[in-house]
């Protein structure tokens, strides 16, 4: 006899064995039982067999192998996940008769199951009858039950078969009728996203922020995701300006507009509404606080000024008047040294931190103060004594961290640098070294050993130090090594060439006296006395360096330029590449071509040690999530 899973034999069973008649009638039952179950095993693993088998053929595109599979398994189940896959692959083969045949009659004898009249509007609409499909798709939306499950499960078909707008249409009118705006959010928000329709993702997080204000997060970072250029923010911007003017209550709005403003660079016009909104709503003043970092840290020192001064005309009071008076000032250092500077400014900046130093004292809190105004007094006062002599008295501080202790010395070797005692620099270079063996602070000093090595001409010992910091943990640090290890030996080859480099030197040791006009001079001269010398580029890139330093910006990115264009294996060619990037996404403000040679970079120099951070601003400016 034959034990059957539906109509097809699957096992036979086993005769009995007709000597064995003394068996006891228990057992013939026992027997009895375990075959039965063993078919039913043997008829469930057909199912997941055929099952398994069936979404195989079907991933694969074998839509006739995957039809037959998927007729049996709806046949027996009527399981609509396997009536979806079945009418797909009936309608990937083109068997439109018969796929309407069961679909009809399915309708028939479900008539309230919608899936069934989106099956027939699918295959009308496969078989070039718009009109019909069309009046198919307006029966289900109009046939929608008051059932939020229901309206969800219709939607997600339609959204299965990509019919986006009609996934849209069903979430909208289920709200009609349940008479509820608030549901359906998160389904709208994913489509508008993922269509990249961006207006409606902006007017659908509009609306759900005010009720949901912890959204906050999640819009920002999916609309970073879809916007791809200024005018999509233009529309963030009109369509938050409207909902301040009607709710200015709802400060979520307000938010996310500071948060469009820094999204492009727009500081000034997002410090007018910070402005607004602290005085609107009286907080501890945080946000406005770290936008104000969030300023500085893009260089925007201006506008970082004005926040922190702020802050700091609310009085001792405010929980951010020290803390923003000390970035003010810091804000007010880098203004007066990025750029052509300004004397008078400078020296009223030396007097604001003097100021700290007069009512806080010399301490520990304060050398942060006074190592600033030192580096003000001897790199653009020229009162190198005051500088040198407040340095050294500073090491007496009592209670000084011991890394405070190492970056003053540091700063007392340049300040020797340029009294012209290179001794007494290289001894107390040498000193921290040794003291900080290892670490970040005693690798710079190495690094800034060999570099006065350099200054003087002492080549091979420079290159000797250089050689050893290649391995420094501290990836600018090799790097700077490698490159000056590079130019050294790449240099040397000839008596004109050695000529050459110590006339480079003596341009960079220009520089970093500050002395920038000289020092473009000495490297313009390196190519009239030595016309064939081997130090174009990185006289190129020595004078980018400088045009940065002093605002010149135009010029810099003209000279990077012709660096990456007539050197293409140069070893400064990442560095040139990163610093272009760099400069048109925060001085030219042109994302576009920030992101071209950031791009550049990561593609042509996948080991640089740009790459990692190139990558990410490349990612913030394309609008991905990196907040995670």
């Amino acid at each position: 006899m034959y034990l059957s899973c539906g109509n097809t034999p699957l096992v036979t069973v086993l005769f009995l064995n007709l000597e064995h008649q003394e068996v006891k009638l228990k057992m013939k039952n026992l027997t009895i039982i375990l075959l039965l179950s063993f078919a039913n095993s043997i008829c469930v693993a057909q199912n997941n067999m055929d099952d398994a088998l069936a979404f195989q053929y079907y991933q694969q595109a074998q839509y006739q192998e995957a039809s037959i599979l998927l007729e049996k398994l709806f046949t027996k189940t009527k399981n609509d996940a396997y009536f979806d896959m079945y009418l797909t692959a009936l309608l990937k083969i083109k068997k439109f008769d018969e796929a309407e045949e069961l679909v009809k009659k399915l309708a028939k004898e479900n008539p309230k199951n919608l899936s069934y009249v989106i099956g027939l509007a699918r295959i009308y609409q496969e078989k070039g009858q718009p009109d019909a499909a069309t009046k198919k798709y307006r029966e289900v939306l109009s046939s929608l039950p008051a059932d939020e499950f229901k309206i969800r499960d219709v939607a997600n078909r339609f959204y299965g078969f990509q019919a986006y707008e009609l996934a849209i249409s069903t979430f909208l009118e289920g709200r009609k009728i349940l008479n509820n705006d608030k549901l359906f959010t998160y389904e709208l928000l994913s489509i508008y996203r993922y269509k990249k329709d961006k207006n409606m993702l902006v007017q659908e997080y509009l609306s759900a922020l005010a009720a949901t204000p912890q959204l906050l997060l999640q819009a920002q970072s999916a609309i970073a995701s879809v916007f791809e250029e200024k005018a999509d923010y233009s529309i963030l911007q009109t369509a938050l300006l409207k909902k301040i003017q009607k709710e200015p209550e709802v400060m979520v709005f307000t938010k996310l507009l500071i948060w469009q403003y820094l999204q492009q660079q727009e500081y000034e016009m997002a410090l007018r509404q910070l402005i607004a909104q602290d005085k609107r709503i009286k907080d501890d003043g945080f946000i406005l606080y770290t936008s104000a970092n969030t300023f500085l840290e893009n260089n925007a020192y201006a506008t970082a000024v004005k926040a922190f001064e702020y802050i700091v005309s609310k009085g001792r009071e405010h929980p951010y008047f020290l803390q923003a008076k000390v970035e003010m000032i810091n804000a007010k250092y880098q203004l007066a040294i990025s750029g052509q500077f300004d004397r008078t400014k400078i020296f009223e900046l030396a007097n604001e931190y003097n100021a700290i130093l007069e009512e806080y004292g010399r301490n520990p809190r304060t050398v942060f103060a006074l190592r600033r105004w030192a580096n003000l007094q001897a790199f653009y006062l020229n009162d190198l004594p005051k500088a040198e002599n407040a340095l050294e008295a500073a090491l007496a501080i009592p209670g000084l961290a011991s890394a405070d202790i190492g970056q003053i010395k540091l700063d007392l070797g340049d300040i020797y640098i340029l009294t012209e005692q290179p001794w007494e620099a290289f001894l107390i270079y040498e000193q921290v070294a040794k003291q900080f063996e290892s670490q970040v602070i005693g690798n710079e000093a190495h690094y800034r050993s060999a570099k006065l090595s350099f200054y003087q001409g002492n080549f091979a010992y420079a290159k000797s130090q250089a050689d050893v910091l290649k391995a420094s943990t501290t990836q600018l640090i090799a790097n700077d090594a490698l490159n000056l290890s590079l130019i050294i030996s790449d240099n040397l080859q000839t008596p004109l060439d050695s000529n050459a480099l110590k006339m480079y030197a003596d341009a960079e040791m220009l520089e970093f006296r500050n002395q920038t006009t000289l020092a473009l001079k000495k490297l313009d001269t390196i190519t009239i006395t030595y016309p064939r010398n081997t130090l174009a580029d990185d006289i190129l890139m020595s004078k980018s360096k400088i045009f940065i330093k002093t605002g010149e910006i135009t010029k810099a990115i003209t000279t990077l330029k012709e660096l990456i264009e007539t050197f293409d294996t140069s070893i400064w060619n990442d560095d040139a590449l990163f610093t272009l990037g760099e400069l048109y996404e925060k001085n030219i403000k042109d994302n576009e071509q920030a992101k071209t040679y950031y791009q550049k970079l990561i593609n042509d120099h996948p080991g640089s040690m740009f790459s990692s951070e190139a990558r990410k601003r490349f990612r913030i400016l394309r609008g991905d999530n990196i907040g995670t």
